[in-house]
């Protein structure tokens, strides 16, 4: 019995020494080869830029490889951010920046005001909604983008900026010297009560302040009889990851996963759980989701739905379900890279499979695993209720809001005319603005409003049959009437008259009519 076991030490021993000297012998090839290819490298760069048919900078010749590498991983998510990506995406994760504090879109040929931010500088300096910005800093802004526009507005906090400003009922352009200052972007929007006990209102983004005003709206909501809510996230991108699961937090009981990540590098895999307990346990409530619902908004939307928390009711959303961390380079360069999947509490993978390495050789080459794929496997909320597969988050109650046939014919004879389209829509409404009474945000597009909407569209260049038209104009005069009060009533009124005609919401008033609690509008939903 003895040597038997001082014959298995020693098989033991020998075993560890010669699996050790393998392992020493394969980490010795591996820095070997990574040598070579670097070498390799460094000598096509060199050959390429000696000889090359035109002249390419050493610099670029990196940046190419760089773009190149990161290309091949076919991971959207995995990039080199430049200096203006990286301030852009630091705008949008903090919700902070130096500016004037109005929201802008590029209509014929010029930047107009959408709406400006309350108790901003452009605010309190007399900016207005449908306002036609054609000067900044002395240079004429026809023909120039949203981001060229807002790139020059915004600044540092203390500087100045000049605006040149076409309004309508005035002749002259009006002038505007303003100072810039810190603006704080407002997440959440269209806060109401939409029916007798139901609040409504829109998450447009998951960034920092997103918790903390969200369940500040909602707390202004009850103090006002709502006793269920309505929390769209069907045009919410989403955001930081921390902040999705903050927000699910304020809906869910303490210890609750909100999401789970795996990764294959050390700390990718963790899991996210509810820390604080819900703040309105008894208050029903129905999430609007959509395909542009995104990143942490489908991180909160999956685990309230996995925990009977809210109904879910839309068309399946967008499915980017992954974590990236974001390394700063240097003080304007930064890469991000994806690390992990994300998860729902059920098991779903919130990822598409179209988020995958599309090659099977980068896949192998860089160890990840093949986890993506939305499978057949049947997943179940807490209360056992049968759920959708991954990829997106699946409606519990599947409603789209599309178009009807004749409108979708009258918005395929659009084509490429759709910026034609648009110019013309805000033009007009601008017109009206200056020439029309409307005594409130409930006014009806007549008739005569479409006719001449037409006359002005056939003005552009754009031509359609009449039977063509005749299919769309209930569509346009809606959308007429959008844009007439987003300029006459501002932003607020525009979200208002939008979710008065918005099929989704009044089904959801429909149900939340119904239900007391949150187990009673889950029982509704099974019976669909």
């Amino acid at each position: 019995m003895r040597y038997r076991r001082v014959l298995l030490v020693s098989a033991v021993v020998v075993l560890a020494f010669v699996s050790g000297g393998w392992l020493m012998q394969r980490s010795d090839t591996q820095t070997q080869n990574t040598y070579e290819r670097e070498r390799l490298f460094q000598e096509i760069l060199g050959l390429v830029a000696r000889y090359y048919v035109d002249t390419v900078g050493v610099g670029d010749l990196y940046d190419m490889a760089i773009e190149g590498m990161l290309d091949r991983l076919n991971d959207p998510y995995t990039a080199f951010l430049r200096p203006e990506v990286y301030e852009e995406l630091n705008l949008s994760t903090t919700g902070d920046y130096g500016g004037v504090g109005i929201r802008i879109e590029s209509r014929d040929q010029w930047i107009t005001i959408v709406s400006p931010l309350a108790d901003t500088p452009g605010d309190r300096a007399g900016l207005q909604a449908g306002d036609q910005i054609i000067e900044i800093n002395g240079m004429s802004t026809k023909g120039w983008t949203t981001q060229q526009a807002a790139d020059v507005m915004r600044g540092k906090p203390g500087t100045e900026v000049e605006l040149a400003v076409a309004r309508a009922g005035f002749e002259e352009p009006l002038q505007f010297t303003i100072t810039r200052a810190q603006i704080h972007v407002n997440y959440v929007e269209g806060q109401d009560i939409v029916a007798p006990g139901i609040g409504y209102l829109q998450l447009n983004s998951v960034s920092r302040e997103a918790p903390q005003e969200l369940k500040a709206a909602i707390d202004s909501l009850r103090s006002v009889g709502a006793r269920s809510l309505i929390l769209d996230l069907r045009l919410n991108p989403g955001g930081i990851l921390e902040e999705g699961v903050a927000i699910a937090d304020l809906f869910l009981d303490s210890a609750e996963v909100v999401v789970e990540m795996k990764g294959r590098a050390r700390g990718a895999s963790r899991t996210f759980a509810a820390q604080t307990g819900e703040s309105w346990s008894e208050m029903p409530m129905v999430v609007l989701v959509g395909p542009r619902t995104a990143s942490a908004a489908e991180i909160v939307s999956g685990a309230l739905q996995d925990h009977d928390r809210a109904l879910v009711l839309g068309t399946r959303t967008f499915g980017k379900g992954v974590a990236y961390v974001v390394l700063p380079l240097s003080e304007t360069e930064a890469l991000s890279v994806t690390t992990s999947r994300w998860y729902t509490p059920s098991g779903r993978s919130i990822d598409r499979p179209v988020h995958r390495f599309a090659s099977p050789a980068v896949a192998r080459a860089t160890g990840t695993m093949d986890s993506a794929t939305a499978d057949s496997a049947q997943y179940r909320s807490d209360s056992g209720r049968l759920l959708g597969d991954g990829g997106g988050i699946k409606p519990d109650i599947e409603l789209p809001d599309t178009l009807s046939q004749r409108e979708q014919a009258f918005a395929r004879a659009l084509g490429t005319d759709i910026p034609k389209y648009r110019d013309v829509l805000a033009r007009y409404s601008l017109d009206l603005k200056g020439s029309t009474t409307f005594a409130g945000d409930d006014f009806q597009v007549t008739s005569e409003m479409t006719a001449e909407f037409l006359r002005r569209l056939r003005n552009r260049g754009v031509e359609m049959p009449d039977s063509i038209w005749v299919g769309g104009r209930d569509f346009v005069a809606e959308e007429l009437g959008y844009e007439i009060t987003r300029y006459v009533f501002g932003r607020a009124a525009e979200i208002r008259r939008r979710v008065r005609s918005d099929v989704q919401v009044r089904r959801a008033i429909e149900l939340l009519s119904q239900a007391e609690t949150p187990q009673q509008l889950l029982q509704l939903a099974r019976q669909q």
